[in-house]
């Protein structure tokens, strides 16, 4: 562990970086599945579904960035290269040759529960060891990916 500003003992800053890196893992692969899904939608609800999958994947990109950045902070490093990502991801892999609009909704929502259970677990870490701060972080993700959960199995339902 690198030195760092937060008053937190090491042992606890090591196992919340280790949390955040799963949670990294995790965003990275959702990141790059949300852009298959994007790249190759066709569909009635193409026109819709295209640029909403790109805020997805924006939003979430400035997402990994700040737990990366956390992870560092607290005086971990942060791994992400995608040979990394594809070992550590808890995120199944995406079927990239879905092409149905319905079909990438359906497999998006998934993914993005799965992503939201993670963070779930990582943030009641970081509220048992008294970090505010990940917790916060986590907290703005979680609610604005369940945001977008909700959007997905909306549009399922019908």
């Amino acid at each position: 562990m690198y030195r760092s500003p937060s008053p937190l003992p090491e042992k606890t800053r090591a196992a919340i970086a280790e949390s955040l890196n799963e949670r990294l893992a995790d965003g990275l692969d959702l990141h790059s599945q949300i852009k298959v899904a994007h790249w190759n939608i066709k569909g009635p609800q193409f026109a819709s579904l295209h640029p909403l999958f790109e805020t997805f994947a924006v939003s979430l990109a400035t997402h990994n960035d700040s737990i990366a950045e956390r992870a560092v902070t607290l005086g971990g490093r942060a791994y992400g290269t995608s040979r990394h990502v594809g070992k550590a991801s808890h995120l199944p892999e995406y079927p990239q040759e879905t092409t149905r609009d319905m079909e990438h909704v359906k497999l998006l929502a998934e993914r993005i529960e799965i992503y939201l259970d993670g963070l779930r677990k990582s943030r009641a870490l970081f509220i048992e060891n008294g970090d505010s701060d990940s917790e916060g972080l986590t907290t703005d993700i979680i609610t604005e990916f369940e945001k977008h959960a909700w959007f997905l199995r909306a549009s399922l339902e019908g």
